[in-house]
């Protein structure tokens, strides 16, 4: 078998029609950002979207932690230099109940409208699928519209956003002559290793987390450029004696036109959501007041926006009466036996406390065209390879429509789930069922990924 050719070592690449496709550099950072203010603006939207140009400018910057210069594919003209296609590749490590792997996080995807539908994209794709391997990343994925990625390989299979509103009337006002009992504040770089502390706290409610380590914190607290979409604010909650009792990171962006957004909140060990629940409230509506009345408005309401599940929604349950209900992230898994032996120590611990505990046997999953063949001896992985049906010879024990299985091995959907809404996703015999149910509960995943 021949060795492929690196990706560096193809490019760039002449596409015919007075195209070339390549990598970018640091010379591009500008003419990307432009591009880039333009064709990820909202429909309906005429003015330029600066807040994405701002994350591109940061993504081309020297300052950020895995992004390098190169990460960029774009695709111009010959003749005159002009972009008029472009994605990225944002390499970063996730965790699936504490066991890392890498990622590859595709993001900025755009085409000029005059050069759509000519398969620009496909070929981008191929590129930073390629990269992405060439890096030992497992894993890529998306945030992005509905369907358009499954034509790349793509599966919506685990928890993206979420959250609940609140309105200004629900927020409880204090008491004449009471004293604010928690307040936010600016972080401090002092204040790191007590991020890290929530980091890991926060890590423990999410069956998949994009961990951050003191350079990736510092790099999104202090050093994100102004205006980047990407940015959050973030703020300490302490005590009025001035204890550090969590962190909240809100949107500096009005969200749904009137609103502020908390995308980020956790509070250190001991301490009760419920008693803070009030003072961040009030602590949130000043921030608001603030956002909106740059741009002219007037806050009408607080959005939490902390994923389909969060403590803060029981501790607010009147209060952030209104649900929004999650996305889904887009993912890609190539070499599925592959991630499968890496996740297992997670997999055969989750097996050794359910009723399936100790079982050995075999498992064929058909995918219809390709399928896995598992071997469980007294509840460890022996095998995890690939495996082919055969249509009315060996059909296996269960199987999956295209690549309905990851929302299994990412938690997003139980098997009785899947099987409600995909009548060609079946198990023969109870003993089919039972280790799928053992194997992969429905688990929640809440991060902010790096970006």
């Amino acid at each position: 078998m021949s060795t492929p050719i690196a990706v560096a070592d193809s490019l760039p690449r002449d596409l015919g029609n007075g195209l070339v496709l390549r990598l970018s550099n640091r010379a591009d950072l500008e003419a990307l950002a432009d591009f880039n203010k333009w064709v990820h603006r909202d429909l309906g939207v005429t003015e330029p979207d600066e807040p994405v140009a701002e994350w591109t400018r940061g993504l081309l910057s020297r300052d950020h932690p895995t992004f390098g210069e190169h990460d960029f594919t774009i695709v111009a003209e010959k003749a005159t230099g002009r972009i008029v296609s472009t994605l990225n590749l944002i390499s970063q490590t996730w965790t699936y109940e504490g066991i890392p792997f890498g990622v590859g996080r595709v993001e900025l995807v755009g085409t000029a409208p005059e050069y759509r539908k000519r398969g620009l994209i496909r070929l981008q794709f191929d590129v930073v699928h390629q990269l992405s391997a060439e890096r030992g990343e497992p894993v890529q994925a998306i945030t992005g519209i509905p369907y358009y990625y499954r034509q790349f390989g793509y599966e919506m299979a685990m928890d993206l956003s979420g959250g609940r509103i609140g309105y200004l009337a629900s927020i409880p006002v204090l008491k004449e002559g009471q004293v604010e009992p928690f307040v936010l504040r600016r972080v401090v770089e002092d204040d790191l290793e007590f991020v890290l502390e929530l980091e890991r706290l926060s890590a423990r409610r999410s069956l998949v987390h994009a961990p951050r380590d003191a350079r990736l914190w510092h790099y999104e607290i202090f050093e994100r450029r102004p205006g980047d979409v990407q940015r959050l604010e973030w703020r300490i909650l302490q005590t009025a004696a001035g204890e550090p009792v969590g962190m909240a990171g809100f949107s500096p962006h009005p969200w749904g036109g009137s609103r502020i957004a908390l995308l980020w909140f956790e509070l250190a060990a001991g301490w009760s959501f419920v008693e803070t629940a009030a003072s961040l409230l009030r602590g949130l509506r000043p921030e608001g007041d603030a956002i909106l009345a740059a741009k002219g408005k007037t806050l009408s309401g607080i959005q939490f926006q902390l994923g389909e599940h969060h403590p803060a929604y029981d501790a607010n349950q009147e209060r952030l009466p209104h649900i929004r209900p999650p996305y889904a992230w887009y993912l890609r898994v190539p070499d599925l036996p592959g991630f499968l032996r890496t996740i297992a120590p997670a997999l055969e611990e989750r097996l050794a406390g359910s009723f399936a505990a100790g079982h050995s046997g075999e498992l064929k999953l058909s995918f219809y065209r390709s399928g896995l063949r598992i071997i469980l001896e007294r509840g460890r992985f022996a095998t995890i390879e690939p495996w082919t049906p055969v249509i009315t010879q060996d059909e296996g024990h269960a199987a999956f429509p295209d690549l309905t299985f990851l929302q299994l091995v990412f938690g997003y959907r139980t098997f009785a789930e899947l099987r409600q809404a995909r009548p060609d996703a079946w198990a023969d015999g109870d003993e089919a069922r039972g280790l799928l149910t053992a194997l992969f509960p429905r688990r929640y995943s809440r991060f902010i990924p790096i970006s």
